[in-house]
């Protein structure tokens, strides 16, 4: 064996000589410091300090604990890693013979135990299995019992009939016999056949319970025993290697330590709190939203529905030729193009649930019969009012200014065959808005043509109206009691417009008659019945009423007041009535002459009164139960037409913004416009926009039903507008204010002459046309020359005066060579002012000295030309 010196070992432990020679001389062994020391003698020196620290010498171990540390690096990101440092601790614990024993018979008495409890559980399933077996094989057997005992009963009652049969058989013919017989065996095969196929199946149901019951105990052996190996490979799966269950438990109770100990470590103070921060992470893909619009919508609301920022959507519309700011409102069109340029979805949403839960609430009911709803139109000046007021025994147009009808009169009158309902339209052009909505809330009309005049502009433009509502038509030829009436003619100029009389094959009814002596009344109110009849009209009676607004006006002392003509239904006051943006409990009804009725059924005109403001003609009038809900649907209609203008409005400003700047300096006619009811305002406004041009601009700034107000003539002045009152007033605050401010106010009953001034007042702002007139042309005879002025034309006036302040052209063959003024003009020695035809003169022209024999000198002024509309 190799040895080694006392003082290499001293050196080799770290320790002195000294301390070393002590220790062995301690254990036995004498030594001095040039001594070499062999391996046993180490083994000894190891042995004594072994037991002087409390350890068994050099008996082995009994107990070895590993430790392992392993170190990995975890990337989040670019540029941030974290270090990750496990740390396992392992015990290994030597077993003692007495262990070895009592572990031995521990795992033997567990074997036991599990192969026991295997035992138990499989005879359990072998025992269920058994039972569910025996369960349906008791039930075959039961059921077999049931159908024999059925098929005993059946075989009896065959029996009693094959008795009875016999018993009867002796009465019949032996043909019946047979075909009995026949029809007997045919009945037991049939039986015999089934009761074949009852057994069958109850067999295939045995032999199937048996053949599950087999399959499942089958099935449930394998899985045990696929439990039990499965069991045995995670027992045989080890790893660690142990002699001692106790050790493995106690290394499974320190990694669980471990475990808990590091989930405990304290967090470093330098990220306290970082848990508490929130963070975001951008999409990679655009996010596709789907945006919900209704008619309008504002570019803040849409920006936020597509989760971006209201300057985004401003810039698009800008990319897109369109400015806009972030209040403002869109219209449908312009969203959906939005929407779809920034890569989004859009739904149109339906924003009248409210309203469409209002109209389904209206109960049905029986309808039956009602009256007609007869509209009279045609051109003006016609008689379709005097020929109502001969029917209605009353003198409407004599009421009217000018005797023409500025509104539509809406009548109730009880005829001999029944009742009739009578529109009475105007025939004015500016009135189309209003005869098309008589158009559409009729039943039947009567176009009105006088015999003497004939199909006019007006009287086409009412056909018009009656073919778009698909209205049959009844032509009324007036005035036959005039010498010049001429039927015929009417009728040649109608069948031109596809209007072809019965009589010449065609399918619309004319009635001759005459307004003044009654002629033709009854036959015309007989081809109304009839052709009533032939419509077959019929309405609800009962219920909430159903119409629409034929008319408004405000009154002074009643507030707003609504005609309505109700189509279905009955109204009532207290009813609670929604028209458009207004609402209200009806208050009073009244008929056209003003008597109080208490209720209104289909084919009714009534004025009524109670609503919130003044509602627009034409709206559909709708009785609701529900105030609240009326109330809702009134200001949701407000703000939504509302927004609507407001798009609009702002759409034509940006359109126009750079025309405008382009054309220049474009004169505005701003207009104050208030009348007495609304029909009359939509004719008027529409007929005073028409009169625009490019040069004078007809602005409608203001408008309303009812008389001028203090706050017209604010609006008015404010503005620099006049005001218009169409068979309206001012109050004396008004008319205070209207003189103090100076303000332009005008009254008009008749439409015509509102027309005339205001295109008037619209010539007197167009800006002068300037036109040159010639007034005398001289011929150049001689030229002579002057020291002073230099070449005088020696000229013959041949046509007009010359005069000497006007302006001249010099023409030579034709051509204009110079244009500019005279310097002098003589007349002999003498200066003269203007030198007439056929007389001669000297001509000087100023800065121009080129004038030859046979030039022409052309002497024009300029005329200012007043313009017209």
């Amino acid at each position: 064996m190799a040895e080694v010196s006392i003082e290499k070992l001293a050196n080799d432990i770290g320790t002195s000589v000294e301390r070393l020679v002590q220790q062995f001389k301690d254990s036995g062994v004498e030594k001095t410091a040039t001594d070499n020391v062999s391996e046993d003698e180490k083994q000894k020196l190891l042995d004594h300090l072994s037991k002087q620290h409390g350890g068994a010498g050099a008996q082995a171990p009994k107990k070895m604990t590993l430790q392992r540390k392993t170190t990995s690096t975890i990337s989040l990101g670019k540029s941030r890693a974290v270090k990750v440092e496990v740390r396992k601790k392992r015990t290994y614990v030597k077993r003692s013979d007495i262990e070895e024993k009592r572990l031995a018979e521990e795992e033997s008495l567990r074997l036991a135990e599990e192969a026991r409890v295997k035992r138990e559980s499989e005879e359990k399933a072998q025992e269920e299995a058994k039972k569910a077996a025996l369960e349906k094989q008791r039930k075959a057997e039961e059921a077999r019992k049931v159908q024999e005992a059925e098929r005993q009963a059946r075989a009896e009652r065959a029996k009693k009939e094959a008795e009875e049969r016999k018993a009867s058989e002796s009465k019949l013919t032996d043909e019946e016999k047979q075909a009995l017989e026949a029809s007997r065996l045919e009945e037991e095969r049939i039986r015999k056949q089934q009761e074949e196929e009852v057994q069958r199946k109850l067999e295939e149901d045995a032999n199937r319970a048996s053949e599950e019951a087999r399959k499942l105990a089958a099935e449930n052996e394998r899985r045990w025993k696929e439990e039990e190996e499965q069991r045995k490979k995670e027992e045989a799966k080890e790893v660690h290697l142990h002699s001692n269950r106790y050790a493995q438990e106690a290394e499974d109770e320190e990694d669980a330590q471990v475990e808990r100990g590091s989930r405990r470590r304290k967090k470093s103070k330098k990220n306290a709190g970082e848990h508490l921060k929130q963070s975001f992470t951008k999409p990679v893909t655009p996010v596709e939203k789907v945006v919900k619009l209704g008619e309008t919508i504002s570019v803040s609301e849409l920006a936020s529905r597509m989760a971006i920022k209201s300057k985004e959507v401003i810039k698009t519309m800008m990319k897109m030729g369109e400015m806009a700011t972030i209040n403002q409102v869109l219209d449908q069109e312009t969203a959906v193009l939005v929407i779809e340029e920034m890569g989004h979805k859009y739904e149109i949403v339906n924003e009248n649930a409210l309203e469409d839960e209002l109209v389904a609430n209206n109960s049905d009911g029986e309808k039956l019969s009602r009256a007609p709803v007869v509209t009279i139109m045609g051109h003006v000046d016609h008689g379709k009012t005097s020929l109502l007021d001969y029917i209605r025994r009353a003198k409407v147009a004599d009421g009217e200014a000018g005797g023409i009808t500025q509104h539509i009169g809406a009548y109730s009158v009880e005829t001999d065959t029944g009742r009739i309902a009578f529109l009475d339209t105007p025939g004015h052009a500016a009135f189309t808005a209003m005869r098309a909505r008589g158009a559409t809330a009729t039943d039947i009309v009567i176009l009105v043509v006088a015999a003497d005049d004939g199909v006019m502009p007006q009287t086409k433009e009412a056909i018009q109206h009656a073919k778009a509502a698909g209205v049959p038509l009844i032509v009324a030829v007036n005035k036959m009691d005039k010498e010049a009436a001429d039927p015929d003619r009417v009728k040649t100029e109608l069948s031109q417009l596809e209007v072809i009389s019965e009589e010449w094959g065609g399918e619309h009814q004319f009635v001759h008659v005459s307004a003044k002596t009654g002629l033709g009344i009854d036959a015309l109110l007989e081809a109304i019945n009839l052709q009533a009849e032939l419509l077959d009209l019929k309405a609800v009676d009962t219920g909430p009423a159903r119409g629409i607004v034929i008319e408004s006006r405000l009154d002074k002392g009643r507030g707003p007041v609504a005609s309505v003509l109700i189509q279905e239904g009955c109204l009532k006051p207290g009813d609670i009535l929604l028209c458009g943006e207004e609402y209200g409990r009806v208050r009073a009804m009244r008929d056209e002459t003003g008597a109080d009725i208490k209720e209104a059924g289909p084919s009714t005109p009534v004025e009524v009164l109670g609503l919130s403001g003044v509602p627009i003609a034409g709206e559909d009038a709708l009785v609701v139960a529900d105030e609240r809900k009326a109330r809702e649907v009134a200001a949701k209609r407000h703000t939504k037409q509302r927004e609507i203008k407001l798009a609009k409005q702002q759409k034509a400003k940006l359109e126009n913004m750079f025309a405008n700047m382009e054309s220049g300096d474009v004169s505005d006619l701003n207009i104050v416009l208030k009348a007495d009811v609304q029909g009359s305002i939509e004719a008027i406004a529409e007929s005073l926009i028409k009169l625009s041009t490019d040069e004078v601009k007809v602005n409608i700034i203001g408008s309303g039903v009812g008389g001028i107000t203090e706050t017209d003539a604010s609006l008015a002045a404010a503005s620099n507008a006049i005001i218009v009152g169409f068979n309206v007033r001012a109050d004396a605050t008004a008319r205070k204010m209207v003189e103090a401010e100076e303000i332009d106010l005008r009254y008009y009953s008749i439409i015509y002459e509102l027309i005339d001034e205001v295109k008037a007042a619209m010539s007197g702002m167009l800006a002068p046309e300037f036109r040159q007139e010639i007034i005398g042309l001289a011929e150049v005879r001689d030229v002579f020359k002057s020291p002073k002025i230099g070449a005088i034309a020696g000229c013959m006036v041949t046509e007009g005066v010359i005069k000497r302040s006007n302006p001249i052209r010099v023409l030579r063959e034709n051509v204009v060579i110079y244009e500019g003024e005279l310097e002098s003009l003589r007349r002999f020695k003498d200066d003269v002012q203007d030198v007439k035809k056929g007389i001669e003169c000297g001509i000087g022209v100023k800065n121009y000295n080129d004038v030859k024999v046979g030039d022409q000198i052309e002497v024009f002024e300029i005329v200012e030309v007043q313009r017209e509309i």
